[in-house]
């Protein structure tokens, strides 16, 4: 071989071996769900296998008798493949994993997904022993419980958040302790219930209920503040009452002034009745040289009385 046909080799070998070098370090794929890996029956999902820049084939694979199996390949140059689940059922949900291929290597599988179906029981029942407002730091507990029988295994989902999974503490229940909490918790919970021998089939929903975490700073102070309304209502009424009093009181006369204002009254009368009847009596004496002085005696008399 020719000094040249031999350097050519040795670069060209040189060449691949970086290249196979670089590949091996593929990042690792991610595999996620929209709009998430909680889907009731008969629904779509989304499941997008994020690779790098140049990545031409991408293959999701699903578990199934202890093996995984291809369930669909993209062969195109993209850095992320997005594969579509029509319909889901106890056949579609399970446990996926994905992995892409660029140049002459392939990647690592990506950590796995489950799919979990919803909607095959009826829907259990979700209550607290307690209230639904809890301060920051205390411990909240919440119970799922299903009608069947045959029900082993509770899960609590949070709004926006994974599902948490519980084991059966005894009858057709499972006890979940959230706690010490913070305003991180507060949130809407639901919760369902399944079989153990089908961990990727569950029962519908539960009733929703709200958890509102609050602390000291932000205290709700609505019963303090309708206390202290009710308080100064009632100081109104009775400063409204002594006035009304008080202005009674100016406008009836006392009950003595009413007993002596009728006597004091007929006396006046009286004494005038009296006193017009002696004068007229006396004026009609025509008995010559009194007609001047018997008047006179007779006002004084009624002037004595009064």
């Amino acid at each position: 071989m020719a000094p040249r046909d031999t350097t050519l080799f040795f670069l060209v070998f040189c060449l691949g071996q970086k290249i196979q070098a670089q590949d091996g370090n593929l990042s690792i794929p991610t595999l996620s769900a929209t709009p998430g890996s909680v889907i009731p029956w008969n629904e779509y999902v989304k499941v997008l296998c994020q690779g790098t820049p140049g990545s031409y084939l991408y293959q999701l694979e699903i578990l199934g008798n202890s093996t995984y199996k291809v369930v669909e390949a993209k062969l195109r140059i993209q850095e992320m493949a997005e594969f579509v689940i029509n319909r889901m059922d106890t056949n579609t949900a399970g446990r996926y994993r994905c992995q892409y291929k660029k140049h002459f290597s392939q990647s690592v599988y990506s950590e796995a997904l489950e799919l979990v179906v919803t909607g095959l029981y009826d829907k259990p029942f979700l209550s607290t022993d307690g209230g639904l407002v809890v301060m920051t730091g205390a411990n909240v507990s919440l119970r799922c419980r299903s009608a069947h029988i045959s029900l082993d295994r509770f899960s609590l989902s949070k709004e926006g958040g994974a599902p948490l999974s519980q084991r059966q503490n005894g009858g057709h229940w499972g006890d979940f302790i959230l706690g010490p909490v913070n305003l991180n918790f507060s949130g809407i919970y639901t919760c369902y219930s399944w079989y153990s021998g089908s961990p990727y089939v569950w029962s519908a929903p539960s009733n929703a209920l709200e958890l509102v975490v609050t602390d000291t700073i932000n205290k709700d102070y609505t019963t303090e503040n309708l206390i202290r309304m009710g308080v100064a209502g009632l100081v109104l009424v009775v400063l409204l009452a002594i006035l009304a009093e008080n202005w009674l009181g100016h406008q009836v006369p006392h009950k003595e002034d009413q007993q002596d204002l009728p006597e004091l009254s007929w006396s006046r009368q009286k004494t005038q009745a009296e006193w017009s009847f002696g004068l007229t009596t006396k004026g009609h004496q025509e008995t010559p040289g009194s007609e001047v002085e018997e008047p006179a005696l007779e006002f004084r008399k009624a002037t004595w009385r009064t």
